[in-house]
């Protein structure tokens, strides 16, 4: 029998956001890439609808990993390498980041005692390892021991707890190397309509490269049901083909094996808010919408041209851009300048929360 089935892995289960993770010391996991996949596959459950063998909730959304280890940067206090796993299908993908799964990597640092707790706040510098790019959390830790109770209620999650600020430099281009890795704020992408006409898509990358398209654009109102929207076949591979053919632009490559870019469907506000999103994930689709999800798309929204600028009613200065989505909307601060045709983020910030489930040792399941 395997050894790590015998002993274990330490383990900490979080939910990080709107998310849910297992979150771990890079010490405490191997260092060989395929070796490390195959126990992490195991102790998720992967594959398998329903994840039943192993931590993973049978979404992708809860079929998440953080690992975290002492910053080998100056600057920083830790680094963070998030992996998405499937949960039908045995792949594990670093191609993107997840800012609801770094909500949780502070308070991690602290208990895991890589970096000291303040008397009433720590604020953590986090390098994300998968993009290069930096957040710094700032949470409470009164007496110098994390307190995750709080009175902050994020939409998606029940209850309240407490807030994590998370500030972030370096997201714009973080994947592709521009804000709008096109080189324009809108484009048409011929032949990928069931008819074989074009869509006109705004590509962005603020920390999570995004292809965002007019719901009605689709034929849709905007306001669907994520499962009515992950039920219609014909709107999935319609979708395949715009993701495809955006990533080609994006300089992103062969996608057909990764989860970005993310597609999000645009429409009028209908609770006051900024703008209304449905968010896929790539194929199934968000209950909510991802935090570097959420800045990608304000900051996609927000210059004159765009393809969600005319369905925005936009924030004066000072208020949030709130972004509504199926559960609620998500208020994220955003500010992007226009200078000589470049388009660069000034500000990028959100408040998430994070809650420690369990923390011990995991089992993973006997390689077969």
């Amino acid at each position: 029998m395997a050894a790590d089935v015998v002993r274990g892995v330490p383990c900490v289960l979080m939910r990080g956001g709107t998310s849910k993770g297992a979150y771990f010391l890079a010490s405490d996991l191997p260092e060989d890439t395929a070796a490390r996949d195959d126990l992490l596959l195991r102790i998720m459950g992967t594959p398998d609808p329903r994840q039943i063998d192993g931590l993973g909730g049978a979404h992708p959304l809860t079929s998440k990993v953080g690992i975290v280890s002492p910053s080998t940067a100056s600057d920083t206090d830790v680094d963070y390498l998030f992996l998405q796993l499937g949960v039908d299908e045995a792949f594990v993908t670093d191609r993107q980041n997840c800012g609801n799964i770094l909500a949780g990597v502070g308070p991690f640092a602290v208990e895991r005692g890589l970096v000291s707790a303040g008397p009433e706040h720590t604020s953590v510098r986090i390098r994300m390892v998968n993009t290069g790019s930096v957040a710094t959390a700032t949470f409470a830790t009164p007496g110098g021991v994390v307190d995750y109770d709080g009175d902050l209620a994020i939409d998606g999650v029940p209850g309240t707890a407490g807030a994590i600020s998370l500030d972030f430099e370096g997201t714009a281009g973080s994947s592709t190397g521009a804000l709008f890795p096109t080189g324009a704020v809108a484009d048409d992408i011929e032949g990928v309509l069931a008819s074989g006409g074009a869509v006109t898509v705004t590509c962005v990358d603020n920390g999570m490269p995004t292809v965002l398209i007019r719901a009605a654009d689709l034929g849709l109102s905007g306001d669907e049901d994520p499962a009515a929207l992950e039920a219609d076949a014909t709107l999935k591979e319609t979708l395949e083909r715009i993701r495809f053919a955006a990533a080609e632009r994006m300089g992103l490559g062969d996608v057909s094996e990764a989860t970005v870019p993310k597609m999000v469907l645009l429409s009028a506000p209908r609770h006051g808010g900024a703008i209304a999103t449905r968010s896929f994930l790539p194929h199934r689709v968000h209950t909510s919408i991802g935090v570097l999800g959420a800045l990608t798309a304000a900051a996609g929204v927000l210059p004159a041209g765009s393809v969600g600028h005319d369905l925005a009613r936009l924030p004066g200065p000072g208020e949030p851009f709130v972004i509504e989505h199926p559960t609620g909307h998500f208020d994220v601060d955003v500010s992007v300048r226009e200078d000589g045709g470049q388009h660069r983020v000034e500000r990028s910030a959100a408040l998430r929360t994070a809650r420690k489930i369990f923390e011990g040792t995991v089992y993973p399941r006997p390689r077969p």
